[in-house]
């Protein structure tokens, strides 16, 4: 989901990294899109579609729209492509810089996800594709909050591993809790009727089952991010290790507590 020229992206883009955005997409489904509602939009820009992970979501949800994708990589977009050969016409595909873009027509809606926490000056994006949206148009954008992430029993390495995941992020010239930031950035942008949602999760002991699925799917986004951090040098091999080991821990303590929230956003042009 990298849009920004000449940005490092924290996730990377090897194989497994695009597998694990097609397995994020299915997982959190249920917390993602049952706010989303793009009825009556015939044409939907999706900035930073990656791997046509949220993009099938998109398409499945909504049967009567078209989508453009976007993105920087033409890695990514390779395997969007790939990936979205069922939707045949209904997908139109855009290598291009989010910051700088340049479309053929206007659009009845924008969807963004997980893409803005990537980018140095997310305004620029919000302020680029408002050329190309129609006078009413949607928007809706999901991002990430990272300090809002709470979980006990304390594991050191777990939260040590945690602050550097996202100190490196912001090295790349990311920002972890630019979910806060949404409202404050849409308007600067010069959008309307904006509207503030939290989204996310406080799992315990009392729904055990999605506690562990949880913890799972933490682990794999944590070493999503492992590979570009190791090069860097900020982690190390035990430093995983480790970090999997207390999450491992608060699967198995009586009180276990795993909570996290991200903030999805609405406006119009």
């Amino acid at each position: 989901m990298f849009v920004f020229m000449g940005q490092k992206y924290l996730h990377g883009f090897i194989p497994e990294e695009q597998q694990r955005l097609i397995d994020q997409a299915g997982f959190l489904t249920p917390l993602i899109y049952p706010r989303i509602d793009f009825s009556g939009c015939k044409r939907i820009l999706e900035i930073g579609c990656g791997v046509g992970a949220q993009t099938a979501k998109l398409l499945e949800l909504f049967p009567e729209a078209h989508i453009t994708c976007i993105d920087h990589s033409e890695l990514q977009l390779a395997k969007a492509k790939e990936n979205l050969k069922f939707a045949g016409e209904r997908v139109t595909f855009f290598q291009q810089d989010a910051t700088k873009l340049d479309l053929p027509e206007k659009y009845d809606a924008v969807y963004i996800c997980w893409v803005l926490e990537h980018i140095p000056e997310p305004v620029e994006v919000l302020t680029s594709m408002k050329s190309f949206l129609k006078e009413g148009a949607k928007i809706w954008i999901t991002e990430v909050f990272n300090a809002t992430f709470y979980f006990h029993p304390k594991g050191k390495a777990l939260e040590s591993y945690y602050v550097k995941y996202g100190e490196f992020q912001k090295s790349l010239g990311g920002d972890p809790d630019v979910g806060a930031k949404l409202g404050n950035l849409l308007e600067h942008a010069g959008y309307n009727s904006i509207q503030l949602y939290p989204g996310g999760f406080h799992l315990d002991k009392s729904d055990e089952n999605q506690l562990l699925a949880f913890l799972d799917f933490w682990k794999e986004l944590m070493r999503s991010g492992s590979e570009e951090m190791l090069k860097a040098s900020v982690i190390s091999i035990e430093d995983i290790s480790l970090m999997e080991k207390d999450l491992d821990l608060i699967a198995k303590d009586e009180n276990p507590i795993f909570y996290y929230r991200f903030v999805q956003a609405f406006a119009r042009v």
